[in-house]
């Protein structure tokens, strides 16, 4: 006779046995490493973090090590003089003006870039008619491919190129506004000028990267669901309206990225002002502190002094950023308290 279970088990059959009420799912164990995650980790984090160690970690630790000495730069010799260079920095007119320009280009060139590439990503993406499917404006793909010529031309080139639109004898701007009858500018010194230099810089600087920003701002509202702006706009909201209320909060973390990336590029802009104005324009109006840094080190031979404000360089740029989250953290909490 064959025997009957009692009742809550399973006899096991010939495939395993089966888990009984009070089981659970068996945990797998895993051998040894395998050599495809070895590959995987060493290629996607390994070597990475090597090249990271490599070609930033260690020549920032050496920078703040010749910060410490009166290294000339050209010379196997140098002395510990500790932090005498850091206190030389705080005395020096001319990188004390340096930073203040720095910091001003640090805060218009963002906040101005990004308020003009916010809107024009808005127009072109659902900015359009009222009515029926929410678009953009009428050309939208056209201006995408417009927008973004100033970013894909070099730097360099760009700042040659508008020193020469700018030039005060046979620059464009200067033609076209006397030819209409302006006079008062025929030899305006638009980069000679106290006056002028710092917003046209800005201004060069603004129209090289709003392009690129739009089209990252574009990518961002495209991601956010038409169903959203639909509703917004069966309820009455207009436009003005909705890019606040919701254009602005779904895309919140892209804006805070662009912000601290262009905060990076214009505390250094060495690029965009030295071709523009090598000797840092009219009365220092528009050095930076990189710029300064390149003199020290390379005009005057002073590579431990100029060390140091690659130091103080870093720490504004690191402020700046943990400036940009801590704002863009607190509006975040106060946003998330409010919808409770």
């Amino acid at each position: 006779m064959t025997a009957i279970p009692p009742a809550g088990r399973v006899l096991p059959s010939s495939e395993g046995a089966l888990a009984g009420p009070g089981d659970g799912p068996r945990k797998r164990r895993f051998g040894k490493a395998s050599f495809d995650s070895v590959s995987f980790f060493v290629v996607f984090l390994g070597i990475p973090l090597a090249l990271f160690l490599i070609f930033v970690i260690w020549p920032f630790v050496q920078a703040c090590f010749y910060a410490l000495t009166d290294w000339s730069g050209f010379s196997a010799e140098f002395n510990v003089i500790g932090l005498d260079n850091f206190a030389t920095l705080l005395s020096d007119p001319r990188f004390v003006n340096a930073v203040g320009n720095s910091v001003m280009f640090g805060l218009f060139i963002p906040l101005v870039t990004i308020v003009i590439a916010l809107t024009f990503a808005i127009l072109i993406t659902v900015g359009g008619s009222g009515k029926g499917q929410v678009r953009g404006v009428r050309g939208a793909g056209f201006y995408r491919v417009v927008s973004l010529f100033p970013y894909v031309i070099p730097a360099i080139a760009v700042g040659i190129m508008w020193r020469l639109i700018l030039d005060p004898s046979n620059g464009l701007v200067n033609g076209i506004l006397t030819g209409l009858g302006l006079d008062s500018f025929e030899s305006f010194a638009w980069l000679g000028n106290v006056g002028t230099a710092m917003p046209v810089t800005m201004f060069v600087v603004v129209w090289g990267f709003v392009g690129f920003y739009m089209l990252l701002f574009i990518a961002a509202i495209k991601g956010v669901p038409s169903e959203i702006y639909e509703a917004a706009r069966i309820d009455g909201a207009g436009r003005w309206r909705t890019s606040w209320s919701i254009t602005l909060p779904l895309i919140r973390d892209n804006v805070q990225t662009a912000y601290i990336y262009l905060g990076i590029i214009a505390l250094d802009l060495f690029v965009y002002v030295q071709a523009l104005n090598p000797q840092g324009g009219p009365d220092n109006s528009t050095l930076v502190m990189s710029q300064q840094l390149f003199r020290s080190a390379f005009t005057e031979g002073k590579f431990g002094y100029a060390s140091a404000m690659g130091v103080a360089m870093a720490v504004v740029t690191l402020v700046f950023a943990a400036l940009v989250f801590t704002v863009n953290r607190l509006a975040g909490g106060r946003n998330e308290r409010g919808r409770r």
